[in-house]
């Protein structure tokens, strides 16, 4: 059974219908938005663009702060939409849709001010006796946000804050497979008082992700997977329009002889299985030292074997949020186990439950011609290799067409940031893991396969802008410099100039 089936339409758009991935029961219809729709949405967010970028950051920071408050007063809300549309865990959902779309509303209302400031650098040189320097942010206009199935709250809120306090207005395009949190999202910042389209949402599935793409966006902020990140990043340079792609990854986890095995052992179950796996940065591949594999396996089976999984009362581990994904999960399953893999804990659907609910698994002599260990595989498995040294582990973990995170578990803490410093990904943790997303003075992104353009922090709030330098002369009358007439005179008087100041050790102090 598909969980977004086609249903019956009366008008000329696509309908679609979703349904639950826990119970398998529908959840709601709607109507694809058309190529026009789209096209009409980003004009009149055009427009009201035009008044927002008037505002100051502190006039836009209130606008953020009363949407927080929405989102504390209908959290309860959120959580049973949430739940009910992806059947992640309840606790899943409270820390990932409600608590980190918080954090990030008020970090960017306190902060974009100081983040997006005008800047008067110093000019080096000759120069900086003759001309000031000024850097301002300018936003880019309307910008696509197109996003994924697997946060469809914190997706929505997290780079809108950014975008919004940038200046810019926003036209999002959510997953087909989590239809309605847009929606709810929609409805918190009208509550919140948002001027009319400043931020508007526009259902559907690729089509009308594609149409997002063509029309008439400054900039399109992407999450989502590799193949569609490649189509939506040809489309963005043909058209000469910026864009971020923060898309898979499979993550690395090192496990070092001298690591606390307690807490790294807690940590490859978290890294695996929460949110049932499905996060870019989630922890996919782990490698162990020879010395501590035996006791890392036996503490990290006891653990997994403790994860509950229901879908009535407490849950630890929910259901797979899409079928598609679940198809994926399996197929990788079914290939480790054909090539030698040994299943410790689980590896199949949960035949006690109705949904989509795939169990929490732990594998090991697992290899490099596995998909599960080459593959994004985006399920709830704790997948588990031995390795020599940590020497291998670095190799082994660099061997990845992916490079979003990747995390180091050791007791000598230095030790470990200079491991992590040899990964091949665009950010990594030492003895935690997938929590740099969380923290919004970094930047976030991938290497390799895993994007383009980073997200978060002072880096990602400017990506939403265009950055502009103005230069001005510092008298502003006269004649100009190096101006015509050429003469031999002025032409000698350079040359001069240059083995002043760059041919003796003038140049050192003056540059």
């Amino acid at each position: 059974m598909a969980i977004v089936e086609a249903a019956e339409s009366s008008g000329p758009r696509r309908r679609l219908r979703a349904l639950s991935p826990a119970t398998l029961e529908p959840i709601g219809e709607f109507d694809c938005a058309t190529p026009d729709d789209v096209r009409g949405a980003v004009e009149r967010a055009r427009k009201a663009q035009a008044g927002w970028a008037q505002l100051d950051f502190d006039a836009r920071a209130k606008y953020l702060y009363a949407l927080c408050q929405q989102v504390v007063a209908r959290q309860d809300d959120i959580i049973e939409l949430v739940i009910r549309e992806t059947g992640k865990a309840r606790n899943d959902a409270i820390a990932m849709e409600v608590f980190a779309p918080c954090d990030a509303l008020t970090f960017y209302a306190k902060n974009a001010k100081k983040f997006l400031r005008s800047e008067k650098p110093r000019i080096h040189g000759v120069m900086g006796f003759m001309k000031k320097l000024r850097i301002i942010y300018k936003p880019l206009g309307v910008v696509g946000l197109i996003t994924p199935w697997n946060g469809p709250v914190a997706l929505s809120l997290v780079p809108m804050a950014q975008a919004l306090m940038a200046g810019n207005a926003i036209v999002q395009k959510p997953s087909e497979v989590t239809p309605f949190s847009a929606l709810l999202v929609k409805e918190m910042t009208e509550a919140a008082g948002f001027p009319p389209d400043l931020y508007q949402v526009v259902q559907g599935d690729g089509e009308t992700g594609a149409a997002l793409v063509e029309a008439d966006v400054d900039k399109i902020s992407f999450t989502g997977s590799v193949a569609t990140g490649r189509k939506v990043g040809a489309a963005c340079a043909q058209r000469l329009i910026p864009f971020t792609l923060e898309l898979g990854g499979k993550d690395a986890m090192i496990v070092c002889a001298d690591a606390d095995l307690d807490r790294a052992a807690q940590g490859a179950v978290n890294g695996s299985c929460m949110n049932t796996g499905h996060y870019c940065c989630g922890t996919e591949r782990i490698y162990v030292v020879g010395d501590v594999y035996d006791e890392f396996v036996e503490k990290v089976t006891a653990r997994t074997r403790e994860l509950r999984q229901s879908d009535v009362g407490e849950s630890d581990v929910g259901a797979v949020f899409w079928d598609e994904q679940m198809k994926i999960i399996e197929s990788h399953m079914d290939d480790a186990r054909a090539k030698g893999a040994n299943v410790l804990v689980g590896g199949r659907r949960n035949p006690n439950l109705k949904g989509l609910y795939f169990e929490p698994t732990v594998v090991t002599d697992v290899t490099h011609d596995m998909d599960l260990m080459t593959r994004e595989t985006f399920g709830p498995i704790v997948s588990i290799m031995k390795v020599a040294d940590e020497e291998e582990a670095i190799s082994r973990a660099n061997d990845s067409e992916y490079g979003l995170n990747g995390n180091v578990w050791t007791t000598d803490t230095e030790k470990g940031l200079r491991l992590a410093e040899r990964l091949d990904t665009g950010g990594a943790c030492v003895n935690d893991m997938a929590i740099t997303y969380g923290i919004h003075e970094a930047p976030f992104g991938g290497v390799k396969a895993s994007g383009l353009g980073q997200v978060n922090g002072p880096i990602g709030l400017r990506s939403y802008c265009h950055i502009m330098p103005l230069t001005a002369d510092r008298k502003g009358k006269g004649k100009v410099q190096g101006g015509y007439p050429y003469t031999r005179k002025g032409e000698d008087g350079m040359q001069k100039a240059v083995k002043i100041f760059f041919g003796t050790r003038l140049a050192r102090w003056f540059s």
